[in-house]
C-alpha cells in the first residue's frame, strides 16, 4: 500500500479503519467523547478526523480483522466475532464493551422455530443453518459432534426458519428480533465485544504503538465515564464521618475545606446506577447543595 501522508504533511500517521454500518453512529459518539471528532458521507470511504495524525478509512466490521492482518490499515475496531470469523492474526490492544445500542456484550445464539421439535444442540444433526458467521459455526458444531449443512446468509436471516433452514446462528443483543420472529434460542455459541486490534508489524513501531495505545486509554476512559457520574455536595463538619461512610468511590472522596469553617466540601466519582438511592441517604446524613454532572472520561 502506498505510505499516506498525515494531514500536517509528516509521514507520521496511523491509518485507523472504524466500522461502517451498525456500529457506525455508537462509534463515531465514542470518539467524540474521547476527544476526536470524526465526519463522514454517506458514499465517502475516507471519513476526516481532527487528529493531522490520524488517516481513516470505513470500512465494514466483517471485513476490518483480514485488512488489518493484511496491513492494508494499521488498526482497526471490529468485532471479536470477526476477528474469530476470519482467522486474523492481529493484536488484540484492548476490548471495549459496547454496541449499537447498548454497553454490554453482544451474542450470537443458535435458534429455532418456537414449534420445532429441536430441543438441544445434538437435535441439529443433519440440519440446515443459516448464518453470517459460517466458520464460527461449523467450529461450534464441530466440538458438539454434531454434522449439518451450514449455509451463508446474506441478510434477513431471522425470517428462513422454517421454510430455508431449520435453525440459524444469529447475532443478537436483547433477543427481542428473534421473538418477534418466533424464534426460540436453544444456545449461545459465543458472546461477542468491539475489540482494537493492530496489525502486529505496525504495533511494533514505536511511534504507532504510542499512538495505539493513548486512543485506546481515551475510549477506555470515555466508556467508564458512561457508567458513572459525579456528586459533589456540603457537608457539615460534624456530620462529615457519617456522610463520607456513605459514599462508594473510585478511591476515596476529595474534601475540602469551605470558608465557613463548619462546613466541608465533598466530590465523588460513582455507578450513576447508584445515585437513585444515594442521594436520599446522604440527604438524611446532613448533605446539602448535592449536585450531580455528567463526565466526558474517567482514566482509573
Amino acid at each position: 500500500m502506498k505510505k499516506k501522508l498525515g494531514n500536517n504533511g509528516s509521514d507520521k500517521v496511523l491509518v485507523l479503519g472504524l466500522p461502517k454500518g451498525s456500529l457506525q453512529e455508537s462509534t463515531f459518539a465514542l470518539f467524540k467523547k474521547a476527544g476526536w471528532t470524526i465526519r463522514a458521507g454517506e458514499r465517502s470511504l475516507t471519513p476526516t478526523i481532527d487528529d493531522a495524525e490520524i488517516s481513516c478509512l470505513w470500512i465494514r466490521a466483517q471485513e476490518m480483522a483480514g485488512y488489518v492482518e493484511k496491513g492494508v490499515m494499521d488498526a482497526g475496531l471490529t468485532g471479536r466475532d470477526w476477528v474469530e470469523e476470519q482467522g486474523a492474526k492481529v493484536k488484540e490492544i484492548c476490548s471495549l464493551t459496547y454496541s449499537k445500542s447498548s454497553f454490554r456484550k453482544v451474542r450470537w445464539v443458535v435458534a429455532v422455530p418456537e414449534d420445532s421439535p429441536i430441543k438441544s444442540v445434538k437435535g441439529l444433526q443433519g440440519k440446515r443453518i443459516a448464518t453470517e458467521a459460517v466458520n464460527m459455526t461449523r467450529k461450534y458444531l464441530k466440538k458438539h459432534g454434531v454434522t449439518a449443512a451450514v449455509e451463508f446468509s446474506w441478510g434477513a436471516t431471522e425470517i428462513k426458519p422454517p421454510l430455508l433452514a431449520d435453525a440459524i446462528v444469529e447475532l443478537t443483543e436483547t433477543g427481542s428480533s428473534l421473538r418477534a420472529n418466533n424464534l426460540r434460542i436453544l444456545d449461545t455459541v459465543m458472546e461477542s465485544e468491539t475489540v482494537f486490534v493492530a496489525n502486529r508489524e505496525a504495533y511494533s513501531d514505536h511511534w504507532k504503538r504510542e499512538k495505539l495505545e493513548t486512543i485506546a486509554l481515551m475510549l477506555n476512559g470515555a466508556l467508564l465515564a458512561e457508567k458513572k457520574v459525579g456528586l459533589k455536595m456540603n457537608a457539615p463538619a460534624k456530620k462529615a464521618d457519617k456522610i463520607m461512610a456513605a459514599l462508594p468511590a473510585l478511591h476515596t472522596p476529595t474534601v475540602s475545606s469551605l470558608a465557613d469553617s463548619g462546613w466541608l466540601s465533598v466530590e465523588v466519582v460513582i455507578d450513576e446506577k447508584s445515585v437513585r438511592e444515594l442521594v436520599p441517604a446522604l440527604k438524611k446524613a446532613g448533605a446539602t447543595g448535592i449536585i450531580e454532572y455528567p463526565l466526558n472520561k474517567v482514566i482509573p
